[in-house]
Parts: structure tokens; C-alpha cells; sequence
């Protein structure tokens, strides 16, 4: 299933989403017309890596800086177009819906916070692992955890793939967000040391779960349908 749209306008402009979206873009033009040693050189040093992170030195700024640092740019990096635009579709889709529920700032502190907290849970699941990790998806999952308890009912215009079957389907949010979650839950036993961070992408979603509703506003439109 891939969501293509949803029928839940909103009545802002989401500036915050739209930035974000923007800022992702942008990084990723500027790594991808890197040359390729430069480029390589440039994610392993902003990326998350989870092994620098459990062996930072304490006891030097320098390396306390450099993973602080990492948390932040890791989260507007991405390794191919694919990659990217994935991750920006979900997060147009669903995102301008929750930056009017929760206001411009709020959202953006929302979306920070929930990326954190991803990025923690795929460290506490790979402690000693390599792999770089980049991406916005863990910040996107909590998003997607906070349309999911504030729209259940919205509608979500999703491709479906079944062998020659292809058609585009109205399915209710509660649906097309849950089952992208149970995906991830099943994927993750078998694929924790893959080149997808499935631990980040749950650890991200329950953290939207936890922090929707105390920074959602007080009055929050509801899609009825």
C-alpha cells in the first residue's frame, strides 16, 4: 500500500511542514551532487552511528558535540531518491494535519522530540553497530502515530498493489497507519541489523502515541466521515 493523499484538509498554512520538507530536499541535493568520496565522507561524519554514540568520550567537548550534533543533522539526511521521497509523501500527507492540531511551534517541537527518541531506540537496540543511520522516518512515524489517534476515520487515498490489481482505494487512516505499523513491528526481529532501522521507526511512532495529546491543542477538528 502506498498513500498517495487525504481527504482532511486544513484551514493554515502548514509553514512548518512545508520547511521541513524544504530543508530535507535541500540537504539531500547537496550531498547528492557531492563527489563520491566527499559524499560517503560527509554522511559518516553527520550520520548516527550508533557504536560512536554508546563510545563517546565524556570527558571531551569535542566528541560530545559531535554526537549531539549528529542527532539533529542525521534526521535531514538520505542515502538515495527513493529514500527521500518516501519520506517526504508521508510527511505531506500527514503532517500538515497535525501541525494545525498542535500549532506551528508545538509541531516542531513534537516532530524534534519524536525523532530523539527514535534514534535512542535504535541505539538501544544495535548498541554496537556501524551502520550509519540518516533519515527523517523516525520523526515521521510520530507524526503518523499522532494522525493516527487524532484522524482514525480520515480517509487516505492509497495505491494498492495486489499481483495485476492496481487501483487507488479510500482507506480509513486507522487502517492504512496501522497496518505501516504492524510492518514495522514484524520487521524488525528479523531485519535489526539491515539497512532499514525499524527500531528507529517504532521508537519514533509510540513516542507520538505518548506525546499527541499533551501537545495537541485543547479544541482539535476531528474528520468524520
Amino acid at each position: 500500500m502506498l498513500p498517495l493523499k487525504d481527504d482532511n484538509p486544513t484551514r493554515i498554512v502548514p509553514f512548518i511542514t512545508v520547511s521541513l520538507i524544504a530543508l530535507n530536499v535541500a540537504v539531500f541535493l547537496w550531498t547528492l551532487f557531492l563527489p563520491p568520496v566527499a559524499q560517503k565522507e560527509a554522511i559518516l561524519r553527520l550520520a548516527i552511528v550508533p557504536y560512536r554514540i554508546t563510545h563517546l568520550d565524556a570527558g571531551n567537548p569535542a566528541s560530545l558535540l559531535a554526537g549531539a550534533r549528529s542527532f539533529v543533522a542525521a534526521m535531514f539526511l538520505h542515502g538515495d531518491i527513493l529514500h527521500i521521497a518516501g519520506n517526504m509523501l508521508y510527511l505531506w500527507i500527514f503532517g500538515n494535519n497535525i501541525e494545525e492540531a498542535m500549532g506551528h511551534g508545538r509541531f516542531l517541537l513534537f516532530y524534534f522530540l519524536c525523532g530523539l527518541v527514535a534514534s535512542f531506540t535504535q541505539i538501544a537496540a544495535s548498541p554496537s553497530s556501524r551502520l550509519p543511520m540518516i533519515g527523517a522516518s523516525g520523526a515521521i512515524a510520530g507524526v503518523l502515530a499522532a494522525y493516527l489517534v487524532l484522524f482514525p476515520t480520515a480517509r487516505v487515498f492509497t495505491l494498492i498493489f495486489l499481483l495485476v490489481f492496481v487501483r487507488v482505494v479510500p482507506i480509513p487512516a486507522v487502517i492504512v497507519l496501522g497496518v505501516w505499523f504492524l510492518l514495522q513491528l514484524l520487521s524488525a526481529g528479523s531485519l535489526a541489523e539491515g539497512g532499514v532501522a525499524f527500531f528507529a521507526h517504532i521508537g519514533g511512532f509510540v513516542a507520538g502515541l505518548a506525546l499527541v495529546v499533551p501537545f495537541r491543542r485543547r479544541r482539535t477538528r476531528q474528520a468524520l466521515y
